[in-house]
This record gives C-alpha cells, sequence and structure tokens, in this order.
C-alpha cells in the first residue's frame, strides 16, 4: 500500500464521520440550511424584492418566493453579467457554468465562493466513502482519467466562464495533480474525438486505476483505447483499473457494454452533479442509490410530477416526501438559484437516510394521448427484455409517430442502435411492448383500446448516435441523446440512420 493509499483511509473515516452527523437528521439540517439561505440573501435585490427579512418559515418562503425555470430568474441573472453586485446573491459569482438549454439558448448558472467548495466536497466524498466501506484504497496510487470539458475560461464583466467539468477541473486537490490524466494541453482540445485520440497517446501506456466520465464517452474512449493498443479488453491495457466513476445518464443501458468492454465486473460509483449544484452520490456498493447531500448549501424541493404543470402544485420539503413516488426537483443554492426548477425528477427508495434514484426530465416523456410514459419505464422496458434475450444496446430514444402513413393507427416509435441485433426484430419489438404495458397502465389502456398500436422499432445503422451527434455539433463533453420526447425533431433526424 502506497503513502496516498494508507492517509486516504485516515482521511476517509473522518469524511464518512462528519456525514454521518448529518446523515440521519436530513429534514433538521434542511431547515438549517433554508434559514442560513434566506439570512445571507436578504440584503439583495432578489432578497428585497420577495421580502426575505419577513420570512421566518417554510410556509413564508413558498409564499413569497414562486417556483422558476432559467426564464424566470434570467433577468437576475442578465443584471450580474453586466457587473452589478448582490443581486441573487451577495457580492459577485466566481463563475458561471455555461449550459445549453433548449427553450433558453445558452444558459449562465452562478458559481459562488460559498458553492464552488460544495462541488469539490461531494466529488470527494464520493471517494472517500467507497474508501471507507470496501478498504479498497490502492487506486489514489495510480494514475486517474478524468474525461470532462476543457478547463479554458472565457470571461463576462470580470467573472470566469465556462463548462461546469472544465471549472471543477481548476479545483482538483494538489495531492491529486500528479495522479491526474489529461494533461492541461490535452484537456484544452476543443474538438472531441482529437481530444479523445490525444487523451488515448496519453494514457496508453500509464497505470490507470480510475476513469471517471459520461458512459457513452467513456466507452468512445475505450474503444480508441483498444483499437491503437491492438488488445481485446480493456484489462489487458490497464490491469490496476479498479474503479469507474460516472454520472449525468442511466448507466443501466451502458453497463453490459461497458463491462464486456472492460473485461470485468468493475466497482462503480454513480454521482449526481448539475451546474446548479452536487446533489447526491452512490456512497455504498451494496445498493445503487444515491445519498442526497442535505447539509451541503442546498435547500430542496420536490414537486409531485403528476402535479408539475397544474396551476398550484404541490410544494413540499425534504421531510414531507413519500416513497417509491416521482418529483420534480427544485432548489435554492448559495449561488443565489432561488426555487429553480432543475428539471430532473427522482424518486426516493429510502428515508433513513434519505436516498434517491434519479428517474429521468419532467420535460422528456411521451404523452401525445394522455399516455404519460417516463424515462425510468422505456429503460426498464428495454434493458429487462435485451437482457432476457441476451442482447446489448447501444443507445436508443423514443418518440411517438402521431400521424403514420397509410391510415394505420398512431404509435411509439423506438429508435434502437444494437450491439448485436435480434434475429426477430418483431418479436423482440412484441416483447418490449409487452413489458411497456406491464410498467404503465395508461398505455396499456391505449394499445387494449386499439387507440394505439405496439410500439415498433428502427434499428439504426453502426455508430448511428455518434455520426448524429457529431453533425449536430454536439459530440462529447456533457452532451446527452434524449432518451424520449413528446415531438419528432429528434426522431425525424434519426430516420436517415435506419438500417437498410
Amino acid at each position: 500500500m502506497g503513502i496516498k493509499a494508507f492517509f486516504s483511509k485516515l482521511f476517509a473515516a473522518v469524511a464518512v464521520r462528519d456525514i454521518n452527523r448529518w446523515k440521519y437528521s436530513a429534514p433538521a439540517a434542511q431547515e438549517k440550511t433554508l434559514q442560513l439561505l434566506i439570512k445571507k440573501a436578504a440584503a439583495t435585490k432578489f432578497g428585497r424584492d420577495h421580502d426575505f427579512a419577513s420570512i421566518k418559515s417554510y410556509e413564508d418562503f413558498k409564499a413569497r418566493v414562486p417556483v422558476a425555470d432559467y426564464e424566470d430568474l434570467k433577468p437576475y441573472i442578465e443584471q450580474v453579467l453586466h457587473g452589478e453586485e448582490d443581486v441573487l446573491w451577495p457580492g459577485k459569482p466566481l463563475y458561471f457554468a455555461k449550459t445549453s438549454g433548449t427553450t433558453s439558448g445558452v444558459k449562465y448558472i452562478p458559481i459562488s465562493k460559498e458553492s464552488m467548495p460544495q462541488h469539490i466536497k461531494a466529488a470527494r466524498n464520493a471517494l472517500l466513502s467507497y474508501i471507507h466501506e470496501t478498504g479498497k484504497a490502492d487506486f489514489v496510487d495510480g494514475k486517474m482519467i478524468f474525461l470532462q470539458g476543457s478547463p479554458k475560461m472565457e470571461k463576462k464583466s470580470g467573472i470566469a466562464f465556462g463548462r461546469l467539468s472544465g471549472i471543477v477541473a481548476n479545483h482538483v486537490p494538489a495531492y491529486l495533480q500528479k495522479n491526474r490524466l489529461p494533461s492541461y494541453q490535452v484537456n484544452c482540445i476543443e474538438d472531441w474525438e482529437q481530444k479523445v485520440d490525444a487523451i488515448v497517446e496519453e494514457t496508453a501506456k500509464e497505470d490507470m486505476r480510475l476513469i471517471s466520465g459520461i458512459p457513452p464517452w467513456c466507452q468512445m474512449y475505450f474503444d480508441r483505447l483498444l483499437a491503437k493498443t491492438a488488445k481485446q479488453q480493456v484489462k489487458d491495457v490497464f490491469p490496476n483499473f479498479k474503479l469507474f466513476v460516472y454520472g449525468g445518464v442511466n448507466y443501466e443501458p451502458y453497463r453490459a457494454r461497458i463491462e464486456e468492454t472492460i473485461g470485468f465486473k468493475i466497482d462503480s460509483i454513480e454521482t449526481y452533479p448539475a451546474s446548479e449544484g452536487f446533489i447526491a452520490f452512490q456512497d455504498s456498493q451494496k445498493d445503487k442509490s444515491l445519498l442526497l447531500l442535505a447539509d451541503a448549501g442546498i435547500f430542496y424541493e420536490f414537486i409531485p410530477a403528476d402535479e408539475y404543470y397544474n396551476a398550484q402544485p404541490s410544494r413540499l420539503s425534504l421531510g414531507e416526501v413519500e416513497l417509491n413516488k416521482n418529483y420534480a426537483i427544485v432548489l435554492s443554492t448559495t449561488a443565489g438559484l432561488w426555487a429553480y426548477s432543475l428539471g430532473d425528477t427522482v424518486k426516493f427508495v429510502s428515508k433513513n437516510p434519505y436516498k434517491l434514484l434519479v428517474t429521468g426530465r419532467i420535460k422528456h416523456y411521451i404523452s401525445a394521448f394522455g399516455e404519460h410514459v417516463i424515462g425510468e419505464e422505456v429503460e426498464a422496458a428495454l434493458l429487462n427484455v435485451a437482457k432476457e434475450h441476451r442482447l446489448e444496446i447501444t443507445e436508443f430514444t423514443v418518440a411517438p409517430q402521431v400521424n403514420p402513413p397509410k391510415g394505420e393507427l398512431p404509435y411509439h416509435e423506438w429508435f434502437v442502435e444494437f450491439v448485436k441485433a435480434p434475429a426477430d426484430l418483431n418479436a423482440f419489438a412484441s416483447a418490449v411492448d409487452h413489458a411497456l404495458q406491464q410498467k404503465n397502465i395508461y398505455y396499456k389502456d391505449l394499445i387494449s383500446g386499439a387507440v394505439l398500436q405496439p410500439l415498433v422499432i428502427r434499428e439504426l445503422e453502426k455508430d448511428a448516435f455518434i455520426n448524429f451527434m457529431r453533425g449536430e455539433g454536439k459530440l462529447g463533453g456533457q452532451n446527452k441523446v434524449p432518451r424520449l420526447a413528446n415531438e419528432r425533431l429528434l426522431a425525424d433526424k434519426l430516420s436517415a440512420y435506419i438500417k437498410k
């Protein structure tokens, strides 16, 4: 055991002890967080506009601060972008995380001197929790790859901005810098394919032990690594590779292929970071749920997903949530976001401690006929059937076909790229349709009532999604393919990639 591994075990014990101080009393930690946020921001423009001085309780907060999306907060953010201080949070932000919005174009999400350390602390504690539980710390003595955005920053009104992963890259602790790859120069390459090739060149002969990134882009790195080294599996290139850290998308659609590419079932840690805040991480290898970070400068609210588009949806604090129910997650943060609707949906699987699963995006659903099929349902239906048939899925997305040709009944159209296609695609589609009906009673009623015909699967060409993302200028980085949509913008473009 190396010196870093030895001390990391001691550090892990301290970190887990600190986590346990709030882990089993999360609602109380949340009440304290809300009071601290309100007190700190009372003199800001937003605080004055919403009478923070009179807020004494969560009920007061709900009465004065409406749920907001980026467009609602944009007038305040614009003031900050023009150099004004004390607008959403005291002073000016430390950074703006630049993200791409579907309705707002480019978004600038503020990150403050108070919120930035929480991003680093959460990522660190995810690793330390793993070390404490498993006793496995040798990975810290080897090299680590973080597949992320460029750390180069630009400036607006004296405030640096860039992609979240690039911002975080500038804050990697000094004790990890010598272990960390890619190099700064390679990390600054903007073209994703050139960057992946350069990372392969830089890492192929190193002692890589931890690899972190969004699963589909890690798969691309693995594929190019094996092509470069002429090896069959990643374990032949990196015999000491021990830990895979991921976030951003559900890992399950990629797990089988990634583990086959690696050559064994590797330990993995799921994290739930967002530009708006680091929300949760997997703190145990014994289950896949994520520990909600209730003491990290974020006050959480939850809106029942089926009420989200109501005129007056319920707003619940952490202590009011129920298990196994889908909620849209809402954040107020030490970066000056207030009742901000993140767009994600989660469900809690434990309340002692509060642990959750990410189930999808509130805007990513299909309800062209009132079925309200969500991401969790389509993923489970496809993956369970694929597992039964011993098939692997590279990527997929689903959209409604409302006006099919020749007078057919409407249907859900699935665009699927297989590692290996089923021998009988129609039989496979029928099995997936049956599985989806078991997941969603409204969909089942529409099928049995002959409002919809069973779903149709379109097999896509090899590398269809990579080629599509390349054509859209969204290859790599934090970009992800939506699993489902209630319209056909993506589906119509993917039609060009249907296997002939």
